[in-house]
């Protein structure tokens, strides 16, 4: 796999403070990554770093190879980005917004603002004022101004924010295709964590600066140890004198965290135990379940 994004030991001091200890990680061509973090991790700070917004203090970013902080010119000139909602003239139409950026890098031309509407689905109102947009609707315009140039890596602070359902699904869609059809490497930040399940190829959970896990969504969710089993039973409260770290969930029903191959065992417990056992079901930790364990509660931000 190409990487495009390689961030090699970033530290991040002000003043006596470290903000960011010692982090890295690699971003692919063709993913989607989603970046996490409680409040106060150091998420902005990292994403400060790699666009330019905020020096480095040690270690490197390298995007397509080309460093940051040696090469910024032609490092972030394969970057496109929007930090929450995108600036745009709203007395402007669409297309007009996107002649507009056009004009501050070369090699733009008319057939690659039309491939662009094309691409996030613009191409009926393109030609409205800007001011005519819904939330969604301007959010999808900011993504083809970032892809003008057409950048191998695309940073997105919280790109659904303020959006409704179907505007967040829109976006999802969008981004997906894009890391796709275009071949970009997508850096999401978002504190919705259910829309980064849907969206992302691999997450990385950042806390007090430190990444202390990196995983692809799916062993993220599916390959920890233990899982919560439900069991429907006759007599919940003789189940829970058996198993102490059992709990009750309904009148019939009791949860137990164990290991999945500890399922058979235990069923043949409560059958020896005269329990009847009606039902069986697996859940499956969501990806927020999971965040709140690792960060310990905290707020997402």
């Amino acid at each position: 796999m190409e990487n495009i994004l390689q961030i090699s030991h970033l530290k991040k001091r002000i003043g006596t403070k470290t903000i960011i200890h010692d982090l890295s990680l690699e971003v692919y061509k063709g993913e989607v990554f989603g970046f996490l973090g409680p409040n106060g991790a150091g998420k902005t700070t990292t994403i400060r770093m790699i666009v330019g917004l905020m020096s480095i203090t040690d270690g490197q970013i390298l995007i397509n190879g080309k460093s940051v902080a040696k090469d910024f010119e032609n490092a972030v000139r394969h970057v496109g980005a929007i930090v929450e909602n995108p600036e745009l003239y709203k007395f402007l139409t669409g297309y007009q917004n996107l002649i507009h950026y056009s004009r501050m890098m070369s090699g733009i031309n008319k057939e690659r603002i039309d491939e662009v509407v094309k691409l996030v689905g613009l191409e009926k109102r393109i030609h409205d004022k800007v001011k005519t947009y819904s939330l969604g609707m301007r959010q999808r315009l900011g993504l083809a101004q970032a892809l003008l140039h057409k950048p191998s890596l695309l940073i997105l602070d919280e790109p659904t924010n303020g959006l409704d359902p179907a505007g967040i699904r829109e976006i999802r869609d969008y981004l997906r295709k894009l890391a796709k059809e275009e071949g970009l490497a997508v850096l999401v930040s978002s504190h919705l964590l259910s829309e980064m399940e849907l969206m992302c190829d691999r997450i990385g959970i950042l806390q007090h600066g430190v990444l202390i896990d990196v995983q692809n969504v799916k062993e993220f969710t599916n390959d920890r140890d233990k899982h919560e089993v439900v069991f429907t039973v006759d007599n919940p409260g003789f189940v829970r004198e058996l198993f102490h770290q059992a709990k009750i969930i309904s009148d019939n029903q009791i949860g137990v965290e164990i290991e999945k191959e500890s399922i058979p065992s235990m069923v043949v417990t409560l059958v020896e135990n005269g329990i009847k056992l009606y039902g069986i079901e697996l859940k499956e930790k969501s990806l927020e379940d999971i965040f709140l364990e690792i960060t310990g509660g905290k707020q997402i931000v």
